[in-house]
């Protein structure tokens, strides 16, 4: 995959100074890292893995655009979230609205960790997708690589979904709070009765 840090950029659509484009959003999750968590999924993706779990999030057309401090707001709203989660899609392909966002939860106390599909040697390249370095600069904790279905783990013992994928820590007061496992799910009953079902066995999804 690393062929896809070196072809041009994707075209990305106009999303608003301040805004980010989004597919989904929870809050309290357990299973997307340490601790309750609210979870961003961000719209578009390139590589279209085979067994990817949210081939929804694949399309770089606009979805839900939504303002940042709004989405911050948000988050901050729920005194059970402890820390925030972006996945996707490529969290990285909209790294700078994601970095402004982080700097404003980190500053609320919260903690911060993202997927992503590249390689954090490709997002620290002269290559990276813009604004890489600052959002990498917000992180307590980065999952990288993509998703390889021959290389799946399913395993209750595992935070990682296949075996190419690694856990960067960068806040050492998460060193020992890796406790999660990729191969659980959940199901999020929303107030107008859609759910949201996210986790390595389920595929996120509104039904």
């Amino acid at each position: 995959m690393s062929d896809l840090i070196n072809s041009a950029s994707p075209t990305l659509p106009a999303i608003p100074d301040g805004y980010l484009n989004i597919m989904g959003y929870v809050d309290e999750s357990e299973v997307n890292g340490p601790g309750t968590r609210a979870v961003v999924w961000v719209q578009g993706c390139l590589r279209e893995c085979s067994g990817c779990f949210n081939p929804e999030s694949w399309p770089f057309e606009v979805n839900q655009l939504m303002a940042i401090d709004e989405l911050a707001d948000k988050i901050l709203s729920n005194p059970r979230n402890q820390g925030v989660t972006f996945s996707g899609g490529e969290p990285f392909w909209q790294a700078p609205g994601l970095a402004e966002l982080g700097k404003k939860i980190k500053a609320a106390g919260l903690n911060l960790m993202s997927f992503t599909g590249f390689t954090l040697a490709e997002l620290q390249s002269p290559s990276a997708p813009v604004g890489a370095g600052a959002l990498l600069d917000q992180l307590d904790i980065l999952i990288d690589g993509p998703y390889v279905e021959s290389l799946a783990i399913h395993s209750p013992e595992s935070p990682v979904s296949s075996r190419n994928q690694r856990i960067h820590i960068f806040n050492e007061a998460f060193q020992d709070k890796i406790t999660w496992a990729s191969d659980q799910m959940e199901i999020h009953i929303l107030k107008d009765g859609t759910r949201i079902i996210t986790g390595f066995r389920g595929q996120l999804g509104l039904e």
